[in-house]
């Protein structure tokens, strides 16, 4: 496999770009091809079979871009359909879930960890599983929130509707005492402002991201598959000192989180127009220009949308977001 080949990274809409902005940080010489399937979101109210039916898509899709491996950047999608797909594709695939839990298990100080998510998530239990493996004494809260990713991708971040329903869904892990609280959806990260207003500064807020970059790092390096000869990306992959840095680094992205929140599909912004586009499903390899730049983003729906909310969160501005019909694939 080629080293130089893209990451593929995917998500039901733009909370995956969570994950890709650390990514982009750890590993800053990797290309990226990123899909987004805004025109399904969300996932975390749809069954099983349906969420690997469209994961299924997406990686079909993915490795026609010639990917060399795969972050499924959706908790819903990592909890569903990560044991299949990994089984029926010859590539190398990662989720969400562990890296979390990992942080979670580091983190809490008195045992008691909280988790957010979709119905999905919070109904497959995986994330009690995983950390009951790391510590059996680990007390485990998890808490659905399925109005919080319609929240997100309609922009209605700092609303008062946004913030009654989040005091009544945190409201049952505020009476469990948690000191640690997994954002177990990459959408999560976008309303943490409130999330962590509500829950006070005692509790911390775990963002799986930095350990799931962290991760693909470790993969991509015992595979060989680093991209460039020895060249410098990123901070160190020791996960003893991660924990820490981890969370000190996802505060720091706090503010670019807070611009996003007040920017979300918001074009008026000073942001350069969107383009869209249509790609071809038969274009496997095909060479064009497009196909050799760093980062490319493709959606099912709503590209430009899509590209003013990723200019918002990501280092660099994103010039274009390509539409396709992933139900080709």
């Amino acid at each position: 496999m080629d080293k130089n080949a893209p990451v593929g990274i995917f998500d039901s809409g733009v909370g995956g770009l969570t994950v890709a902005r650390e990514i982009i940080r750890q590993m800053p010489g990797e290309r990226i091809v990123y899909f987004g399937d805004t025109a399904r979101v969300p996932y975390g109210n749809k069954s099983r079979e349906t969420v690997i039916r469209y994961s299924r898509q997406i990686i079909r899709f993915l490795m026609t871009k010639q990917v060399k491996a795969i972050v499924i950047a959706c908790n819903t999608a990592s909890a569903y359909a990560l044991d299949t797909v990994e089984r029926e594709f010859d590539i190398p695939i990662i989720g969400v879930i562990r890296a979390g839990a990992l942080t979670a298990v580091r983190a809490t100080r008195n045992g008691k960890i909280g988790v957010i998510g979709t119905e999905g998530t919070i109904g497959s239990g995986i994330y009690t599983e995983v950390m009951k493996q790391m510590n059996p004494d680990i007390e485990v809260t998890g808490k659905a929130c399925p109005l919080f990713v319609p929240l997100v991708e309609e922009g209605l971040l700092h609303d008062s509707v946004t913030d009654e329903i989040a005091s009544r869904y945190l409201s049952v892990l505020k009476g469990r005492f948690i000191d640690t609280l997994v954002l177990g959806c990459t959408h999560y990260p976008l309303l943490r402002s409130t999330v962590g207003r509500i829950m006070g500064g005692d509790v911390t807020l775990v963002n799986p991201a930095y350990e799931t970059a962290l991760e693909l790092k470790a993969l991509l390096e015992e595979r060989g598959l680093v991209r460039g000869d020895g060249e410098a990306s990123g901070p160190s992959t020791d996960r003893e000192a991660g924990t820490c840095a981890g969370i000190a680094a996802d505060r720091a992205g706090a503010q670019k989180d807070s611009q996003a929140e007040v920017s979300l599909y918001n074009s008026a912004g000073g942001m350069e127009e969107a383009r869209s586009g249509e790609d071809d499903p038969r274009g496997i390899g095909s060479g064009a220009a497009g196909d050799t730049e760093q980062y490319r983003f493709y959606v099912s729906d709503l590209a430009e949308k899509f590209t003013a909310f990723a200019t918002s969160i990501l280092p660099e501005q994103v010039k274009e977001t390509k539409k396709i019909d992933i139900e080709n694939y």
